[in-house]
C-alpha cells in the first residue's frame, strides 16, 4: 500500500501507491479520507500507552513522572507504525475484502474495470 517499505523513513512514511499492484484498487478514494484514521490513531494510542503505564507503574514501580516520560517516548517510537496501522485499519473499515479480485490475475483485473473501487 506505501510507496517505501520503511515506515521510519520520515519523508516518504504515509506515502501512498495510487493503486494496488494486483487487483488495481485505487487507494486514494477521495481528497481527505484518511483524516478519519486520526480517531484510529489515537485508539490505538491509548491501547498502547495504557499497558505501558500498567506494565511501568504498577510492575516496575516508576514514579508518575517517569511513567510518563516512558509513555511519550514509546509513543513517538511507535507512531509511523501508528500512523501507517491506523490509516490500514481505516481503509478496511469502509472496503470490502472480495476474493474473486484477490484470486484473478492481474490481466482479469485490468480486463474487468481498473477505475471500479471493489
Amino acid at each position: 500500500m506505501y510507496n517505501h517499505h520503511s515506515p521510519y523513513n520520515f519523508s516518504k512514511t504515509l506515502k501512498v501507491k495510487e493503486r494496488c499492484g494486483h487487483c488495481f484498487f485505487r487507494f486514494r478514494l477521495e481528497p481527505s479520507f484518511f483524516y478519519g484514521a486520526m480517531y484510529v490513531s489515537y485508539a490505538l494510542g491509548v491501547a498502547i500507552a495504557v499497558p505501558t503505564f500498567i506494565i511501568y507503574y504498577l510492575l516496575f514501580g516508576l514514579n508518575k513522572l517517569n511513567v510518563l516520560i516512558t509513555i511519550i517516548v514509546v509513543l513517538l517510537i511507535l507512531m509511523p507504525i501508528i500512523q501507517r496501522l491506523s490509516r490500514n485499519i481505516w481503509l478496511n473499515l469502509f472496503i470490502g475484502y472480495n476474493p474473486k479480485k484477490a484470486s484473478n490475475t492481474r490481466e482479469e483485473n485490468l480486463k474487468e474495470s481498473p477505475t471500479k473501487i471493489a
